[in-house]
């Protein structure tokens, strides 16, 4: 995969990039795995906003993803790798033997006619679902279990990868894309390779137009506001905001730690992200 850069006949092609979409191998979903998808606005279901800056954007099916994968021992072919406009990652629509389709998260490399497999038994090979207890140390790895059965929680997005640093007693030690070492239980599952579409985080937008599209709305800054509207608004002229940065309700937006002291997951925390 890679991106295209336009000729500069626009700000907007001056500046902007898309993906090439070449592994793309299907324009339309298969439409029994999709769902209406409705838009709400950032608003829960009492009618409060809960995610600011949230709206309208383009109309979407969403595709069911199967992050379990508990189809054990039977193989399954790669028919299409497609674009899912729901997340980062490319996906693929795979076909059990015994005629069963589902959609997974598309590892990087991952071919139309390859095979893939779940469980303990099956090979250690891009894009097979194995238990971190049957993978070997170093190996990339993406789609994680947080606790076993429950589906893949962690390193689903573009680009996104893991590795097993160690194993330890009922314990697998990963390191995950933040810099975090976390003890993951060995009976969780996990996909192996890296996320495809990893030239994701290289793409331009290049208008406002464009984040629209994707349901973003404008956001204006705390400082450009008035007192009334924001803590750090006012003042004469253009000025620094008078308070440290903080959220329009108070909360400190840089440094402050939000996480619980005593949180329940923090024992399984080997390595914190910010050391």
């Amino acid at each position: 995969m890679g991106l295209i850069k336009f000729k500069p006949t626009t700000p907007t092609r001056r500046f902007g990039s898309v993906s090439d979409f070449a592994d793309i191998t299907a324009d339309r979903p298969y439409r029994p795995l999709t769902e209406a998808l409705r838009k709400h606005g950032g608003r829960n279901a009492h009618g409060h906003m809960t995610m600011r800056r949230r709206g309208r954007g383009h109309k979407q099916r969403y595709r069911i993803i199967d992050f379990r994968r508990n189809r054990f021992g039977v193989p399954a072919k790669v028919l299409t790798v497609e674009y899912d406009p729901n997340r980062t990652a490319r996906i693929a629509l795979i076909e059990y033997q015994d005629g069963i389709k589902s959609y997974i998260l598309c590892p990087d490399g991952l071919k139309v006619g390859e095979t893939v497999m779940s469980g303990a038994e099956a090979e250690v090979k891009l894009g097979n679902h194995l238990p971190l207890k049957s993978i070997p140390e170093g190996t990339p790895i993406h789609n994680i279990e947080l606790r076993p059965g429950l589906g893949a929680k962690l390193v689903r997005s573009a680009g996104g990868v893991a590795q097993i640093l160690s194993k330890e007693n009922d314990f697998a030690n990963v390191k995950l894309p933040s810099g975090e070492v976390r003890m993951i239980p060995s009976e969780s599952y996990a996909t192996v390779g890296q996320c495809s579409n990893i030239d994701n985080e290289n793409i331009a937008l290049g208008k406002a137009g464009r984040a629209r599209w994707m349901g973003i709305r404008p956001a204006s800054r705390g400082i450009a506001k008035n007192p009334v509207d924001h803590p750090m608004g006012g003042g004469e002229g253009k000025s620094k905001g008078g308070n440290h940065p903080q959220s329009p309700w108070g909360q400190k937006s840089k440094g402050l730690k939000t996480r619980k002291r005593y949180k329940f997951s923090n024992r399984f925390i080997v390595k914190d992200r910010r050391k």
